[in-house]
């Protein structure tokens, strides 16, 4: 569910029109909804309601910080991968000891970083990593507390760039090398396993993956047991998927009981990762039509969002669904929307059936809330989108358009 809907003929976002949003800021523009953010929040982490838990919004999604501050608000730690995640999520007011560092290759200053902070506990991904950590430890005086990602080796059965559970991915460790590696953290200076991490990839639209994993990590959980290898933290990752076009992805509810079902009266603390679920729906992207051109084969809208603005359908070949912002009584047409970059690769959508638009008209790319402006780029030396929040009917610019002055402030 979402809040952006046509009142009259013309598209809101929750009490505001979005044709005064562009005329007052311009476009592209990322548009979020506040009053989504904290439903979609409350909607999952409520799933989970008895389960001890704690719910760490993927900041990759969507990492702005009045995001990040609203979400912080109603409970939720972070998920992170990157230093600069984790500066975002503390100058946001996020609690250090809710937040997650995951990742495939953190680097030493970002590892110190992250122990200066006090952060919960860090995602491992490799023995090369577990070991560049127990040395920066030691030398701070610090102990680590660490959990091993373990890859499962389990189909997600979503698109392969966003596929992460398989044996064939960069992610984690299989089983056989988790154990023999658990039993040398354990007896490790300056790392202390509590946790088990396991994330099988994005866009999930089945339970079924899910539970597959998390069967088998509840073994492991329970051989490691045996070792003496004392786990409290069993964290599932994110993954959950959202309606783009006609996708049907389980309700976190259904997530919640299946999860109940297998965790009950077990003494382990619930840590789960949602991003796209939380964020994906409550953003859009608004357009301006700057051309229509026909050839011999096609008819284009020519849009002034491009694939440095929202790169997911070149990418992914990723469907968003786009609306006119005003309704017109007008005949349909099939059109490529796509973008001024200089890269036939560069468009919104193909062989869309749109109403006729005619220039300088306004187009909403729904679905844009999550990796939108996260994956942005300057590409073609283009000033990045303004975000805007709306709650109710007020607006924050929670981050200003980008001018040429911005593209060139780092170089000499």
């Amino acid at each position: 569910m979402h809040h952006f809907e046509y009142r009259g003929g013309e598209l809101y976002a929750e009490d505001v029109p979005v044709r005064e949003l562009a005329e007052r800021h311009g476009t592209p523009l990322y548009v979020y909804s506040a009053a989504t953010l904290r439903r979609h929040f409350e909607a999952f982490d409520s799933a989970f309601e008895g389960q001890d838990r704690l719910t760490c919004y993927s900041v990759k999604a969507n990492s702005n910080l009045g995001v990040l501050r609203l979400l912080g608000a109603m409970g939720a730690g972070m998920d992170i991968v990157s230093g600069g995640e984790l500066h975002r999520a503390l100058k946001a007011g996020i609690p250090a000891g809710r937040i997650v560092y995951s990742g495939v290759g953190k680097r030493p200053e970002e590892i110190e970083q992250a122990l200066e902070a006090g952060i919960l506990m860090f995602n491992v991904e490799s023995v090369g990593e577990l070991e560049r950590i127990g040395r920066i430890a030691s030398r701070m005086g610090r102990t680590a507390d660490i959990s091993l990602r373990i890859n499962p080796d389990v189909d997600p059965k979503t698109h392969p760039y966003i596929s992460t559970g398989m044996k064939k991915n960069k992610f984690g460790l299989d089983m056989g090398t988790a154990m023999a590696t658990y039993l040398r953290a354990r007896d490790m200076p300056g790392v202390n396993p509590v946790g088990i991490d396991c994330h099988i990839g994005s866009q999930l639209t089945t339970l079924e993956p899910f539970l597959e994993a998390l069967d088998k990590l509840l073994d492991f959980w329970r051989a490691l047991g045996a070792e003496g290898v004392a786990i409290k933290y069993l964290d599932l990752g994110g993954g959950l998927g959202i309606t783009y076009d006609a996708e049907e992805p389980p309700h976190p509810r259904e997530f919640g009981r299946a999860l109940a079902e297998r965790l009950r009266g077990l003494p382990l603390k619930l840590i789960l990762e949602p991003g796209r679920v939380i964020a994906g729906n409550a953003g859009i992207l608004v357009s301006r039509v700057l051309y229509t051109k026909d050839t011999p084969s096609k008819h284009f809208l020519i849009a002034d969002a491009a694939m440095n603005d929202l790169i997911r359908p070149s990418l992914y070949g990723s469907y968003h669904k786009i609306l006119p912002v005003q309704e017109q009584e007008r005949p349909r047409v099939t059109a490529d929307v796509v973008g001024p970059i200089c890269e036939s690769g560069d468009f919104l959508a193909r062989d869309r059936e749109l109403p006729v638009m005619e220039q300088d008209e306004l187009l909403a790319v729904l679905s844009a809330g999550a990796y939108g402006f996260t994956m942005s780029s300057n590409y073609n030396s283009r000033p990045r989108a303004a975000e805007i929040i709306v709650d109710g009917a007020e607006v924050t610019v929670a981050r200003r358009r980008e001018t040429c002055a911005d593209l060139t402030a780092l170089e000499e």
